[in-house]
């Protein structure tokens, strides 16, 4: 991302990814790509320097709102700011940290992550366990090997596991930068993909219900969820929220 009179913020490195796992079942899991906090800061300390940014954190009624402001070259600060979302474990820290990820995402940084395609490792290459009804894996997984395209979309992938064997890989053409009509249409189209809100919020509600990626992409017709547009995720997220949690004692 590159705005007049600011630096512009890089794309991550593979070190700078984590895995977590989204969904497990009999056949494999889907893993999520994400960035921690402290991935964030760094970047802002190397691009803005330590005295170019600042973070400001409010309640407003029960939500925590994080705001993420850079000083510009004529001493003027900008802002961007988004909400959080609170964790099981510590609530109020979570939702600090999740608001700060996000206004960051504002800004740019790891956005590049939500163009990733689905990533479905098989049974046959994690552990997969049935523990009381419930599916599970202690298997950790890293990036190795990443890469974008001129749009900044990830364009080549490559997954392993803690024994360093790849279980993930992904190349996609690049794009030319003389496209069709008919591309620049998909494009454009493109822009009514859902926001990163929901893409979290629908992560959480699947995770609550045991409704995995791949039945919610089967029953809306897309390869993975960040192929459904708002309308589409606004419907998906109604029907999580009216399903009972997956394990109730």
């Amino acid at each position: 991302m590159k705005e007049e009179g600011k630096k512009e913020i890089r794309l991550l490195r593979s070190d700078e990814i984590e895995c977590r796992v989204a969904s497990v079942s009999a056949k494999g899991v889907t893993l999520l790509l994400y960035k921690d906090a402290r991935v964030d800061q760094n970047i802002l300390d190397e691009t803005f320097g330590i005295y170019g940014w600042k973070r400001e954190h409010v309640f407003m009624g029960e939500a925590l709102f994080c705001t993420v402001s850079i000083r510009s070259e004529n001493g003027e600060w900008i802002s961007k700011q988004d909400v959080g979302t609170p964790s099981l474990a510590e609530p109020v820290k979570g939702s600090a940290s999740d608001a700060f990820k996000r206004a960051c995402f504002n800004w740019g940084i790891g956005r590049e992550l939500y163009t990733a395609p689905l990533i479905w490792v098989p049974a046959e290459k994690v552990e997969i366990h049935n523990e009381k009804g419930r599916f599970v894996t202690k298997d950790r997984f890293r990036v190795e090997r990443i890469a974008y395209d001129e749009r900044q979309n990830i364009c080549r992938l490559q997954i392993v596991n803690q024994r360093k064997e790849v279980v993930y890989s992904y190349n996609q053409n690049t794009v030319s930068h003389s496209e069709s009509v008919e591309d620049k249409k998909k494009h454009s189209a493109n822009t009514d993909r859902i926001t990163y809100v929901q893409e979290r919020k629908l992560m959480e509600e699947m995770e609550r219900t045991g409704v995995s990626e791949k039945q919610i992409c089967e029953r809306y017709q897309v390869s993975n969820i960040r192929e459904l547009s708002k309308i589409l995720g606004e419907r998906a997220l109604e029907a999580l929220e009216k399903t009972k949690d997956a394990y109730v004692a």
